[in-house]
């Protein structure tokens, strides 16, 4: 009876535990809901702003004038990466996946670098991003509080401001954002994209712009497609000419760190979007684990009752025999 008895506290404490998960996967869901109508309401105006930095680049680039947002620094010695994790787990590998990432990248430069070291800061946004110190060792110079949800561009405003102005400074020659971008519920992919300098010759898949997707931000393909339409019967060598009024570098100056601001804006919402798909994934998971115990625990509490009925059975009609006997 003891042990049927211990069998019914587990079954009582799974079920507890399957509300729990229940509970956490319909929160998460309708975060998740909340989070993807606003990283796929953005995604278009991210892609334009991205891709009219680049044209500005390049333009920019083959003039006498030089913004200093994209001056390549002869030697790089010093890098800044901004690392979107979550503030709390139960969200499957989600941070250990953005996490392993950015490592790997830092490596994966230093090898094309010669093993030469290269020191290497990071910009944690959401708690969890801590483990690059206590497991990696690597120096956190900053923490930014991360909202669930991000309602408005000036969340990242104070991050931009710290590495636009460390950058300026020389503190640091590159500055890359490292999040997670969200291509569906069951898809999310850790991604590492150069910010500064404003680049559109990187060419490191790791350190560089991110992949063949435009959703945020836009490859080195994507930017030559659309310039060989443009130019499609003209001279392909010549550059975009842009207007500047009053002068290139008032402008510049106003609109280059707005830009930078938009596309850390759109990293964070791609980031609170798998994140919270992630978490979905993983209660209802745990739900159904959850499920499958249940029913397992049940089938042992079964056959153990059964087990002590067919006991107490036999003990009754061996006492009915011996009495009959005498």
């Amino acid at each position: 009876m003891a042990k049927t008895k211990e069998i019914q506290r587990r079954i009582k404490s799974v079920n507890s535990t399957k509300k729990i998960t229940k509970a956490m996967e319909m929160v998460a869901a309708s975060k998740m809901r909340k989070a993807v109508d606003a990283v796929l309401k953005t995604r278009t105006y991210a892609n334009l702003s991205w891709i009219t930095i680049l044209n500005i680049s390049k333009s920019v680039g083959a003039g006498k004038y030089l913004h200093p947002l994209m001056e390549k620094r002869s030697e790089i010695k010093k890098v800044a990466i901004i690392l979107m994790s979550s503030n709390r787990g139960l969200c499957g590998s989600f941070n250990s996946a953005i996490i392993n990432k950015a490592v790997k990248s830092i490596r994966k430069h230093q090898e094309k670098n010669g093993q030469k070291k290269i020191e290497t800061d990071f910009v944690i946004v959401g708690k969890k991003g801590l483990t690059v110190n206590s497991r990696y060792g690597y120096g956190v110079v900053a923490e930014f509080a991360k909202a669930d949800i991000a309602a408005e561009v000036r969340e990242v405003m104070p991050i931009a401001k710290l590495v636009i102005d460390d950058f300026l400074q020389g503190k640091y020659d590159k500055v890359m954002v490292a999040y997670t971008d969200f291509i569906s519920a069951i898809n999310q992919v850790p991604s590492v994209k150069q910010l500064l300098p404003i680049d559109i010759e990187a060419q490191d898949d790791y350190l560089g712009i991110m992949g063949k997707d435009t959703r945020v931000g836009a490859d080195k393909d994507y930017y030559q497609e659309k310039e060989d339409k443009y130019l499609k019967d003209k001279d392909k060598k010549r550059f975009f000419v842009f207007s500047y009024e009053p002068g290139p570098k008032q402008v510049l100056d106003e609109m280059l760190p707005r830009l930078i601001e938009v596309q850390l804006f759109q990293a964070l919402l791609e980031s609170n979007a798998s994140e919270h798909s992630a978490r979905v994934a993983a209660m209802q998971k745990a739900s159904e684990s959850a499920t499958e115990l249940v029913d397992q625990l049940t089938l042992y509490y079964n056959k153990a009752r059964q087990a002590a009925i067919t006991n107490e059975i036999a003990e009754i009609s061996a006492g009915a025999n011996a009495l009959n006997n005498n």
